[in-house]
């Protein structure tokens, strides 16, 4: 199995440096990065049959040793079990359906070599991240994914906008990645180990110091120091507020890519690290309110700004933020499970609504507002189904995929709650009255874009047609796991024992006592405030942009307050731009001005220039001439006597 695995990670890469170093066509470009991924995916069901279904016990395997010091190894090796496995075949897949769809939405750009080197690298580099077995690896892969969204972002680096954003999403990363490497640190500090299972095992056995003092005198839990600037870390890359700010900028890049970056790789990367890392996290009940309360304060004040979003690219790059924030509730209430669970169907339904978007966008001659849309439904219908049964997965609709995982995560923070978690009440009604947000503007965006009137302008209605094929395909396969793939994976993942020795949890809210099948889960939703709540959000949209379509305008109108605070972001933008960017560089044009330019160039480089200068004035006398050097030695003997026979006298 060990080729095997190597075979999957190596095969992007190669793909990457063929695409993007070798200088091949655009043909032999796409054939090759669209066949490594689509050898990583095929062996990626090969070993999810073995481990899954053949019984394969996991593996744990490492393959070279980078460093030793002392009783640390730092090393490269792979543990493939049915968590790691899971998000092997989500990545490979989504990621090759983003790679078909690329061929046809990148057709004319000028760097589409580049952009399939990219998005191949940037598959390399999530398969190292969720195969890792230690901490080095991990930290490897994590940043690796950060910096290939960089390039990603700012692909298109005339636009000014897109530099913006890719500089934003670098910086707030490097936040998120400060307290990731400090939890990392600690991690080696409190075991003396950075290997997966090493940690976990004297974890689970209480081997490791129990306080840690950061102050003087204060003294701290060790395994929540550890958990919470790990955290940190997935706060950063899973964008959970306040570092989520990079997320919605990150739409200046193509739409494929926002497809992968949302859907299956970087965003979802600290979601998984959590769950690997359930061990440390089952072992402080602080850290884990900590997740659940960040968790729900993302999921909510998120998706609110959704609602006011015109760009359709936003819209769902908002709601990404909001579902990445049920993640992050799940993973605080100790339902890993339903955390991991709820990223696979979001991967499927959240790369369809992306990639859908994208086919809109095509049409539309790249336009992006849905103000200047309406109507698209008869001129393209096969994405009309597609971004409707994706639209049905996000609001939680009955029996599409987003409902299975979206209500077992309600149902985990309603379990928090009544074992009296800290923050659990607060994030559970957040995560409710979330699902009447995510119908509202998830129907709005659908609404706005196909139904109504026609807004587009001539020239652009006389030109619509349905995308090409390699476009429309990918956004068929899409659909169907965003439909079914709920039904048929609730079962094991949250009611069987999928995730056996893969997470451990101290309570499992989800008894498979009180399961009694799929038809029997839909039933009861039926009993439950969240299927009526997403009713009422769909309604509502219908009433506002089918029925009333005027009343929107009226009603920001007459609450201009809340509705400029909703597009201005809470300020939080605006409050980075005027503290990060602009306060720090104005310090740090003080800095220079004095300190550099008056200090360092004044005084020191000062002194140093009059050491020059002595020195070229001492220089004129050394002219190499014997009888020179003579003359001063008589007149410095001179010079020796008369002071003799005058301090004499």
């Amino acid at each position: 199995m060990q080729n095997v695995f190597l075979a999957i990670v190596l095969a992007p890469l190669i793909g990457a440096i063929t695409a993007g170093l070798l200088g091949v066509s655009r043909r032999v470009a796409h054939s090759v990065t669209i066949s490594a991924v689509a050898i990583s995916f095929l062996l990626s069901l090969y070993v999810f049959y073995e481990i899954i279904f053949a019984g394969a016990a996991p593996f744990n395997i490492s393959l070279y040793t980078w460093l030793e010091s002392g009783n640390i190894r730092l090393e490269l090796g792979f543990l493939v079990d049915s968590l790691s496995v899971l998000m092997m075949v989500v990545v490979t897949f989504v990621s090759l359906m983003v790679h078909i769809y690329t061929v046809g939405y990148m057709h004319d750009d000028p760097g589409y070599q580049r952009f399939f080197s990219y998005i191949n690298l940037f598959t390399f580099s999530m398969l190292m991240l969720v195969m890792s077995n230690n901490f080095v690896q991990l930290f490897f892969g994590w940043e690796a994914v950060g910096v290939v969204s960089y390039l990603l972002i700012g692909f298109w680096f005339n636009k000014e906008t897109a530099i913006y954003a890719n500089l934003k999403a670098f910086l707030v990363n490097r936040v998120g990645d400060f307290g990731f490497i400090l939890g990392i640190a600690a991690v080696l500090m409190a075991f003396n180990s950075l290997d997966y299972a090493e940690v976990f095992g004297l974890a689970q056995q209480g081997q490791y110091p129990e306080t840690i003092s950061l102050f003087s005198g204060i003294e701290w839990s060790m395994m929540t120091v550890i958990c919470i600037l790990l955290f940190i870390g997935a706060m950063g890359k899973s964008a959970q507020f306040p570092l989520h700010v990079w997320l919605p900028d990150s739409m200046e890049g193509p739409t494929p890519i926002s497809a992968l970056i949302h859907a299956a790789t970087m965003v979802t990367a600290g979601i998984f690290m959590v769950a690997r890392m359930s061990p440390l996290f089952e072992l402080s009940e602080t850290a884990l309110s900590f997740v659940l309360i960040i968790g729900a304060i993302t999921a909510f004040f998120m998706g609110l700004l959704a609602i006011v979003q015109n760009d359709i690219k936003r819209v769902i790059a908002y709601s990404t933020l909001s579902q990445l924030g049920y993640m992050t509730v799940a993973l605080g209430a100790s339902a890993y499970a339903a955390g991991i669970f709820h990223l696979m169907t979001h991967a499927f339904f959240k790369a369809l609504l992306f990639l859908g978007a994208g086919s809109v966008i095509l049409a539309m001659h790249h336009e992006q507002d849905m103000r200047k849309m309406g109507g698209l439904k008869k001129y393209l219908p096969i994405t009309y189904i597609t971004i409707l049964i994706g639209s049905l997965a996000l609001i939680g609709a009955p029996g599409f995929s987003g409902f299975f995982s979206k209500d077992a995560i309600i149902e985990a923070a309603y379990h928090a709650y009544e074992a009296e978690r800290f923050g659990a009440g607060f994030a559970y009604y957040a995560v409710l009255l979330s699902v009447f947000v995510t119908a509202l503007y998830t129907f709005r965006m659908f609404f706005l874009t196909f139904h109504g009137k026609e807004r587009m302008d001539k020239h652009t209605r006389e030109h619509l047609r349905e995308s090409p094929w390699v476009v429309t395909i990918p956004l068929i396969l899409l659909a169907i796991p965003s439909l079914l793939i709920g039904i048929f994976t609730i079962t094991p993942l949250l009611f069987g024992h999928y995730f056996d020795g893969a997470i451990f949890v101290n309570n499992n809210p989800f008894n498979p006592e009180h399961y009694h099948g799929v038809l029997n889960f839909i039933g009861h939703a039926f009993l439950q405030p969240p299927v009526w709540l997403a009713a009422a959000g769909v309604g509502t949209a219908v009433f506002f942009y089918l029925i009333r379509p005027e009343l929107p305008g009226i009603l920001a109108e007459r609450t201009k307050l809340i509705y400029d605070l909703l597009v201005e972001k809470y300020y939080l933008d605006r409050f980075n731009d005027w503290f990060f960017a602009g306060g720090l560089r104005n310090l740090g044009s003080v800095l220079w001005k004095i300190g550099d330019v008056k200090v360092i160039d004044g005084f020191i480089n000062g002194s140093a220039h009059l050491v020059g200068t002595v020195s070229k004035l001492i220089r004129q006398i050394q002219t190499g001439f014997l009888y020179h050097y003579a003359f001063a030695m008589i007149l410095g003997l001179a010079v020796l006597l008369s002071i003799f026979v005058f301090g004499t006298a």
